[in-house]
């Protein structure tokens, strides 16, 4: 109940002395709308106010997981986007630059850079692809599938230590959304237009979006097992 509302119930008390039945009606009528401003203050939000939600979120979260990837990679030789790489190496199987960069979203030449860095670290090598003579494969040595088995291991410990308290249910909602939005701002950022797929050395249509399996790195000190 507002002041206004109170202290003029009070004024009609007072002057009358008895609550009659005309008086009550309009006590009915300010209790239906007080009801009816407390269901609009509780109704759910607008759809579109909560994906403004979830977008606002997105760049600073990504900003945080790319600080914390950083900091905890911190000894191993490997940067955030060397790890992001690896992972997708390590998930997906080999794939040529060209394929790494549109899973990824990114240009050509950072994605060239980490291979070549991680060529020279022992943890990828370039080999011959049937699809395309001019596009070599990118795949892990066998250090290098153990060093992200090494890295996702220490990830997935830290990541259930932090977060276990988030159900399932949950998660998969969020992946759910988060796929749903890529795809969305994919085709608004180029106009609708999907550019044309690359058929990989087995075949198939490069038409999945690579998801890193694990965004927050936590190992500490040099790669190992």
């Amino acid at each position: 109940m507002s002041v206004i509302e109170g202290e003029s119930m009070k004024t009609a008390q007072h002057i009358t002395g008895h609550i009659t039945e005309q008086t009550a009606e309009p006590d009915i009528e300010r209790d239906d709308e007080r009801t009816t401003a407390r269901d609009r203050d509780e109704a759910p939000a607008p759809v579109e106010e909560l994906l403004y939600g979830v977008i606002r979120r997105l760049w600073p979260l990504h900003r945080r997981v790319v600080r914390a990837v950083e900091r905890e990679l911190t000894g191993t030789g490997l940067t955030a986007g060397e790890h992001a790489l690896l992972d997708a190496l390590h998930s997906e199987g080999p794939r040529t630059v060209p394929q790494l960069a549109r899973a990824m979203d990114l240009d050509r030449q950072p994605v060239q850079r980490w291979v070549n860095h991680a060529v020279e670290l022992g943890l990828a090598v370039t080999a011959p692809n049937p699809a395309h003579r001019r596009s070599s494969l990118i795949r892990l040595t066998t250090e290098g599938a153990a060093a992200i088995r090494g890295i996702q291991r220490f990830e997935s410990a830290d990541l259930h230590r932090r977060l276990a308290d988030l159900p399932a249910a949950d998660l998969r909602t969020a992946l759910r959304v988060l796929d749903r939005l890529g795809e969305e701002f994919r085709h608004l950022g180029n106009g609708s237009h999907v550019p044309p797929e690359e058929t990989d050395s087995r075949g198939n249509q490069d038409g999945s979006r690579i998801q890193p399996s694990s965004p927050h790195p936590t190992h500490k000190g040099r790669i190992r097992e």
